[in-house]
């Protein structure tokens, strides 16, 4: 059965898992929605109660009904590479492909609807307190008043976008900063500002979960950094990404969160205190994981592999399934 892979065609952190996946000779596909219609192609038939479905892309047809798994990864938006690109073709297409994969018994990493839902900061943050996890206070409002109020109880502050971007992402991309004692906050009236307490931390956290597996890393803060360079994503640092292990207490809320997010796939960031405690920050269902592996030496490809091979529920060790074959069309 075949791996499908969603995503653009520069994906380095997807050509590390196709090339896992080749190594285990399990047949993959991978395609971009923003080629649908085009060079990306597709049919399907509701006929007699039962539902047979194709996919066409670089040359390649495969069966969606011979789909073992689905990995959203970083698919563009559908038909966007059309020749006369619009809205309604976007819409319509869209509706098609990911409406037929629904229909089909592929595994999801992660299922559009729970990713859709997981994107969103403030249910991020309230999820991550009902499993335990540590939440540094946080206020997003589009009162000034109420900003005034938060900063005269939490007066070291940091603030961030609630929707967030990638720094790959410009210009929607928006590093996090230390919010300045004398800000008068007014402007929080023209759009909804997130507020959080500033964790004056030692070191920043990338906790990686595939299926059952946990790859946690660490990246310490030079004791002599500016303490206003609070993003890691734009700081610079010479310090490199170090496996660690993860607390007890973190495991468990991270596996709560998972679970009831509906998530088979997960980036946390955390920031580690002076004490030692992990602060959740949030949580990318398809964050990048490339930098961290090439530095860690963590095998995250591979476990995203297993996890995508995997005939049924994948085992809490992640073994890779066994007879997975080489590349294989089905209908050629």
């Amino acid at each position: 059965m075949t791996v499908l892979i969603l995503t653009c065609e520069q994906d380095v952190t997807a050509d590390m898992v196709v090339a896992e996946l080749d190594r285990g000779a399990v047949p993959v596909v991978r395609l971009d929605p923003a080629d649908l219609p085009g060079p990306v192609a597709l049919s399907g038939e509701y006929v007699r109660g039962t539902f047979h479905g194709h996919l066409s892309a670089g040359g390649r047809l495969v069966s969606m009904g011979g789909l073992r798994s689905v990995w959203i990864r970083r698919p563009g938006t559908a038909a966007s590479h059309a020749a006369e690109p619009s809205d309604w073709l976007t819409e319509e297409s869209a509706q098609a492909l990911y409406g037929m994969l629904r229909s089909t018994d592929a595994r999801w990493m992660n299922h559009p609807d729970a990713a859709r839902r997981a994107r969103h900061k403030p249910w991020q943050l309230s999820l991550a307190q009902r499993c335990g996890l540590p939440v540094p206070a946080t206020l997003i409002t589009t009162f000034p008043q109420a900003a005034r109020d938060f900063a005269d109880r939490f007066p070291d502050l940091v603030v961030k976008p609630v929707s967030g971007a990638h720094p790959q992402e410009p210009p929607r991309a928006v590093p996090t900063s230390r919010v300045a004692p004398d800000t008068d906050f007014a402007a929080v009236a023209f759009g909804p500002t997130l507020l959080q307490r500033r964790v004056v931390k030692r070191a920043d956290i990338r906790l990686t979960c595939v299926g059952d597996r946990m790859f946690a890393a660490r990246k310490a803060v030079a004791p002599d950094a500016d303490p206003d360079e609070v993003d890691v994503r734009f700081a610079a640092s010479e310090a490199l990404w170090q496996p660690v292990d993860t607390p007890s207490s973190v495991a468990a809320g991270v596996r709560t969160y998972l679970r009831e997010a509906g998530l088979a796939y997960g980036a946390f960031d955390f920031a580690e205190d002076a004490e030692g405690m992990w602060w959740f920050l949030e949580c990318n269902q398809s964050g990048q994981f490339g930098f961290v592996q090439i530095e860690s030496g963590q095998p995250i490809a591979a476990a995203v592999a297993d996890w995508l091979s995997a005939p049924g529920v994948p085992t809490a060790s992640g073994v890779r399934a066994k007879g997975a074959r080489a590349w294989a069309i089905e209908g050629h």
